[in-house]
C-alpha cells in the first residue's frame, strides 16, 4: 500500500483499456472467432518484409537521427503531397515515431498539462483519453450520435470549448464506428476553430481505408494547417502493426518540441521498420489497394449480416469496423460481449470501452476472413434468438 500511495493520482484514476481484458479471456479459450482485435489479418506484403530482412543482413542496425531517416521523411512528404495535397518539409515538419500511438501521446504532452482541457469526441480510440490523463490534463468528452453518423457537429464543439481548452483530438476514419468526415463536414468545424488558439491533433491512421469518396483532412484548410498535427502511420494500410512505425506532420516549431520528448523517451524509431517503411511508400500501393478491396467486400457482408439479425447499424465507410446497436437485446454492452464470448465463442468489444456514450453498442472488426465473418454472424444470430426469443 505504501507504493500505491506514491503513484500519481491521475495514473491511478485512469482505467486500463476496456479492450484488453477480453483478449485475456480469449487466451484461455479455444475455437473463438475474433471480431475484436483491430489488426489486419493480412501479413505485411513480402517486398516490405524483404526490405526489413535485407537491412538486417547488411548490418543496418544503428540509430537513425531522432526524427527518422531523411530518406523516409522525404518519402512521407511525397506521399502526403501526392495523396492528400498536404505539403510538409521533410527536414523539420515530419517526425517518425513508434507507431501512431506515440505520436498522439507526445502531441498531447506538448500542448496540454495540469489545468488544461482537451476535447475528445467519443466514441473514440481508447488511447486518446488515457494520453490526456497521463499528461495531467482533463479530457472533455463530446457525445457523437448515431443519427449524425458519428460526425462531429459544430455546435457540439462550440459548446465544449472553454478558456482552458488547449487541443482537440479527432480521429477519422473513426475507430470504433467506421465513420468519416468529408471536406464539407470539416468546413463547418473550421468555422468554429479558425480564430481560436486550439490545436487539432488529427489521427488519420485509417486514411487509406476510405470506401466512399476521398479521405479528407482538416489540415487541408489553409487556416488550419499550421494549427493541426496530422498523425498517420503504416500499421493499418500496410498491415505493419508489429513493426511499430508511424509519423506526425505539422508546424516546425511544434514538431521540434514533440521531437524533444521523443528524443529523451525513445531516441529513434526502430531502424529495421524505417527501412521497411521506405519500401512500403515506394512500392506498396498495389498491395494497399488489394487489401482495401477485400476489406470493402467484407464490410458489405458484415453490415448486411447485422441488419438481417436485427442489430441496426449505420453503414461505416472507413476503417474496418462496424458499430451495431444491441438495443433490442436489453443487455448492457459488457453483458452482451461476455455472454456471447462464453456461450458462442465470438469476441466483440463493448462500445463503452470507447467512451460512456458507446453503451448500447458493440464494435466488430471485419479484419478477418469472409468465412469467419459468416460463421460469427450465424453464432450471433443464434445467441440473440436464444436470449430474446427472436
Amino acid at each position: 500500500m505504501i507504493m500505491k500511495d506514491m503513484i500519481k493520482k491521475y495514473i491511478l484514476d485512469t482505467p486500463p483499456s476496456g479492450i484488453r481484458k477480453y483478449f485475456d479471456l480469449v487466451n484461455e479459450m479455444e475455437d473463438v472467432i475474433s471480431l475484436g482485435i483491430g489488426e489486419p489479418d493480412f501479413e505485411t506484403p513480402w517486398t516490405i518484409r524483404e526490405e526489413g530482412i535485407y537491412s538486417l543482413e547488411k548490418g543496418r542496425t544503428h540509430y537513425s537521427s531522432n526524427a527518422g531517416f531523411i530518406e523516409l521523411r522525404e518519402e512521407i512528404a511525397r506521399y502526403m503531397k501526392n495523396r492528400f495535397s498536404l505539403e510538409y518539409c521533410p527536414k523539420d515538419e515530419i517526425l517518425v515515431t513508434v507507431g501512431g500511438s506515440e505520436a498522439i501521446d507526445i502531441a498531447v504532452r506538448t500542448f496540454a498539462g495540469p489545468g488544461d482541457e482537451v476535447i475528445v469526441p467519443e466514441p473514440s480510440f481508447v488511447a486518446y483519453k488515457g494520453c490526456v490523463m497521463f499528461a495531467g490534463a482533463t479530457p472533455v468528452p463530446i457525445e457523437l450520435k448515431a443519427e449524425d453518423r458519428f460526425k462531429l457537429q459544430p455546435q457540439q464543439l462550440l459548446d465544449a470549448i472553454t478558456d482552458k481548452t488547449k487541443a482537440i483530438i479527432i480521429g477519422y476514419p473513426n475507430n470504433p464506428t467506421g465513420a468519416t468526415m468529408d471536406y464539407g463536414d470539416y468546413k463547418a468545424i473550421v468555422e468554429v476553430l479558425k480564430d481560436k488558439n486550439i490545436v487539432v491533433i488529427s489521427d488519420e491512421l485509417y486514411a487509406e481505408l476510405t470506401y466512399k469518396g476521398e479521405h479528407a483532412s482538416i489540415a487541408q484548410f489553409p487556416e488550419m494547417k499550421d494549427k493541426t498535427i496530422v498523425i498517420n502511420g503504416f500499421s493499418k494500410a500496410f498491415a505493419m502493426t508489429g513493426w511499430r512505425i508511424g509519423f506526425a506532420c505539422g508546424d516546425s516549431v511544434a514538431l521540434g518540441q514533440m521531437k524533444k520528448i521523443h528524443q529523451y523517451a525513445i531516441m529513434c524509431s526502430p531502424t529495421t521498420a524505417q527501412y521497411a517503411a521506405i519500401e512500403a511508400l515506394k512500392n506498396g500501393e498495389p498491395e494497399v489497394l488489394r487489401m482495401k478491396e477485400e476489406y470493402n467486400r467484407r464490410r458489405h457482408v458484415m453490415v448486411d449480416g447485422f441488419q438481417r439479425i436485427g442489430l441496426s447499424c449505420f453503414e461505416p465507410v472507413g476503417a474496418f469496423y462496424v458499430f451495431p446497436s444491441i438495443g433490442i437485446t436489453g443487455m448492457t454492452s459488457d453483458d452482451f460481449c461476455e455472454k456471447l464470448l462464453m456461450e458462442e465463442k465470438v469476441l466483440m468489444i463493448p462500445g463503452n470501452a470507447f467512451g460512456a456514450c458507446g453503451e448500447g453498442f458493440v464494435r466488430a472488426t471485419y479484419a478477418t476472413s469472409i468465412e469467419n465473418i459468416q460463421e460469427a454472424l450465424n453464432r450471433i444470430s443464434r445467441f440473440i434468438s436464444n436470449r430474446c426469443g427472436a
